[in-house]
């Protein structure tokens, strides 16, 4: 028995070896197939980023195909062309010193690749190493010697690189094949010019018009090029030579008018440009670049004034269906505080195109400074329906409506404004208003926190610490608060008649009557103050506390002559006394 036993577990033994060797075997060839597997997968993935990342190249999301191109290299480090590819999108999304990390990989990779070494050459000069750029687009000539573009590249790399003997000679052996076009001409005048070579620089200009004498643009480059050099009698007979070919020239009329300008002979110079102006071939884009400085000289030069609105005149009379034509003249009349007309040429151009916030944004800004509350309240409402994200709109309604006395609807607008954020200037103006509009519905709360953002955006806004400092008085509450905001808004505007009369009143509510007699003396020096029924009454309110009550009888009775209205000033001249409920 025993030894039958140990036969089986022989027989055992040899069949389990048998069994482990094929399982050997088995896992050997297991291994292979799984690891070919995988690189197939892996494979499968790069080739999937990669036309991934060509998909999102053409589709201009240059990011998206940067980060797909950036995961492909983490499968493949051997393929040239995507690092190509990097170089050329870190181009686009201006990263030059990807740029040329990617292209240096690429052109070291692959040095036969033309293209390769084109877009290292450009990395260079996108990271201003232009000698290294020159040296590439050297060595790509030599390759291909018939390619113009190439030498082209070449010499401007070394114009860049300020070797400009250099890129004369590659520009010269360049002329002598493709012959004198535009280009060339050009880039040899500038390197002339960097060399004080004038001479030599209008030569260049002179060849192209030696080939096309009708071309008036080669003409006004040859002037430009002697304006440069303040040769301007060569210039000025440039110009004349232009305008016999074309007396309506826009540039050379200018350029005489400028002329005449420095020679003082006025009438000259807007004889020049009055017909500069009047030619409608003469670009709008030009003229309004030529105009829009007058919009800042108005306010330091008014003799400007004329001229600019007389230009203006003649762009709408030579652009009568340009709504940028309107829009420049109502922007003239505007800075010339001439409302009406603005308005006038605001609407038409908005008639022309109604597409251009800024246009609508001024006529608003007018309906403001001239209170027609109805006219803002129109246009705003329109403005919101077509420019719903717009945050000017909202405010200007909200403005509209507190001018009318709709302070919930005030109120609405310009917590939407506030919603859609805007620059901090205007969020403050908001807020401002804001306060206001919680004061007259009662919401003193809201009203004194709205103030307080203001003070903690524009510290040094005094308009709000005067109105802060008077509604707190008037209501009896913080008085020492609003003591600080009205000094501190004197201090900021000491000569406000205004402000100077809040301080006196706010020192009357505290008891301190004789430093309130000063502050509003001080007030009633100014003769707007001397008329002002409020101070009046202050005044009068201020001389019975001290005991001069028959001398604040007569300026409670000569605020009531000048329109005051306040409560219960009828019965402090009746009765001859103070009645501490009044406020102004």
């Amino acid at each position: 028995m025993r030894i039958g036993v140990i036969a089986i577990t022989v027989a055992a033994g040899l069949l389990a070896a048998a069994c482990g060797s094929q399982k050997k075997v088995t896992i050997t060839v297991n291994s292979a197939v799984q690891q070919q597997l995988q690189q197939e997968v892996l494979a499968q993935r790069a080739d999937s980023l990669f036309f991934a990342a060509q998909r999102s190249k053409m589709l201009g999301d240059y990011k998206t195909a940067i980060t797909q191109y950036s995961d492909y290299i983490r499968y493949n480090r051997n393929n040239a062309t995507v690092y190509y590819e990097l170089s050329r999108l870190f181009t686009e999304v201006r990263n030059p010193s990807y740029a040329l990390g990617f292209a240096r990989r690429a052109a070291a990779m692959d040095t036969t690749n033309k293209w390769f070494q084109m877009s290292l050459a450009d990395a260079f000069t996108m990271n201003e190493m232009f000698d290294s750029a020159a040296y590439i687009y050297d060595r790509l000539v030599r390759q291909s010697p018939l390619d113009d573009d190439l030498l082209y590249n070449k010499g401007m790399s070394l114009s860049k690189a300020k070797r400009y003997s250099e890129a004369l000679q590659v520009f010269d052996s360049l002329e002598s094949r493709v012959g004198v076009v535009e280009e060339l001409a050009y880039q040899k005048q500038r390197i002339f010019l960097r060399l004080d070579m004038v001479d030599n620089a209008t030569n260049e200009i002179r060849k192209l018009i030696h080939q096309q004498p009708a071309e008036l643009r080669y003409w006004v480059m040859l002037a430009d090029t002697y304006e440069a050099s303040e040769r301007i009698p060569e210039a000025k007979a440039v110009y004349d030579t232009i305008l016999k070919q074309d007396p309506y020239h826009p540039r050379a009329l200018i350029a005489m008018a400028n002329y005449e300008k420095k020679n003082g002979n006025e009438p000259k110079y807007r004889a020049h440009l009055i017909k500069a102006f009047s030619n409608p071939d003469y670009s709008i884009d030009e003229k309004v670049s030529f105009v829009y400085p007058y919009l800042q000289m108005l306010e330091t030069d008014t003799t400007k004034r004329e001229e600019g609105i007389l230009l203006t005149r003649l762009i709408v009379e030579s652009h009568p269906n340009d709504p940028k034509a309107y829009a420049l003249r109502a922007d003239m009349f505007s800075q010339a505080d001439q409302p009406d007309s603005a308005l006038v040429n605001y609407n038409r151009s908005i008639q022309l195109d109604s597409t251009r916030f800024s246009v609508w944004y001024q006529l608003m800004w007018l309906y403001s400074r001239q209170d027609r509350s109805d006219s803002l309240l129109r246009v705003s409402r329109h403005v919101i329906e077509q420019f719903p994200k717009e945050f000017m709109g909202y405010y200007f309604n909200g403005l509209a409506n507190y001018f009318k006395q709709r302070y919930d609807a005030s109120i609405t607008s310009l917590n939407t404004a506030l919603t859609i954020g805007g620059e901090k200037r205007f969020v403050a103006d908001v807020y401002a208003l804001l306060g206001d509009a919680y004061h007259a519905m009662g919401l003193h709360t809201r009203s004194d926190s709205s103030y307080d953002v203001v003070l903690t955006m524009r510290p040094r806004d005094h308009i709000v610490m005067n109105n802060y400092s008077f509604y707190l008085s008037i209501r009896g509450e913080k008085l020492d608060k609003a003591e600080q905001l009205s000094r501190r808004s004197l201090e900021l505007k000491p000569d406000s008649p205004t402000y100077m009369d809040t301080y006196a009143w706010i020192l009357f509510r505290l008891g301190k009557y004789q430093l309130a007699k000063e502050w509003i003396e001080k007030a009633l020096q100014n003769p707007d103050a001397q008329q002002d029924p409020d101070v009046l009454e202050h005044y009068g309110d201020i001389l019975f506390n001290l005991n001069e009550k028959d001398k604040a009888v007569q300026y409670w009775q000569l605020a009531k002559a000048k329109g005051a209205n306040s409560i219960g000033l009828a019965r402090k001249i009746a009765e001859k006394r103070y009645i501490k409920s009044v406020d102004r």
